[in-house]
């Protein structure tokens, strides 16, 4: 799943990871890192996802998102199939360098396989009592039709 990588630091030390100069991200046992990309102008969270060390080297070499397909299990370029590429504006990393947060500009302004804008398109209502509990859609409507920008291809949602 992922590949030896000099491009990254060893994590020597505390400090290092810390307050270093040099990428040292933690991946965890699976050999991954959460990642939360959001929109580099609106601030909007686009998508979660989670990158191996294949998929973050890409992402730095290239200047657009790759991840890691945990349904499809491989590397995945996010919009080489669609056309909605993900070109970076700022990557970070969080203070133990186990997070990294994608700042994006989206070709085609959708990030969601679904359709929508975001993957993150309901709301959970705080302080309901409702069983089950309803959900709230955030987007009207959806940006693509599906079935027209992935004809035949299997859905990577997993029940």
């Amino acid at each position: 799943m992922t590949m030896s990588s000099s491009a990254f630091a060893p994590r020597t030390s505390v400090e290092q990871v810390e307050e270093g100069h040099e990428l040292s991200p933690r991946f965890d046992a699976n050999g991954l890192v959460a990642v939360v990309t959001t929109d580099a102008v609106s601030g909007e969270v686009l998508m979660m996802g989670v990158m191996n060390d294949e998929a973050l080297l890409r992402t730095i070499e290239t200047g657009e998102a790759h991840y890691w397909s945990r349904s499809r299990r491989c590397l995945w370029h996010k919009g080489a199939t669609s056309g909605l590429i993900q070109k970076i504006a700022e990557i970070r990393i969080d203070d133990d360098q186990d997070a990294v947060w994608l700042r994006v500009n989206v070709e085609g302004s959708a990030s969601c396989h679904v359709g929508y804008r975001s993957c993150f398109y309901r709301a959970v209502p705080v302080q309901s009592s409702a069983r089950p509990v309803e959900l709230a859609f955030t987007e009207s409507e959806k940006v693509f039709d599906p079935a027209l920008v992935y004809p035949g291809a299997e859905n990577p949602t997993r029940l």
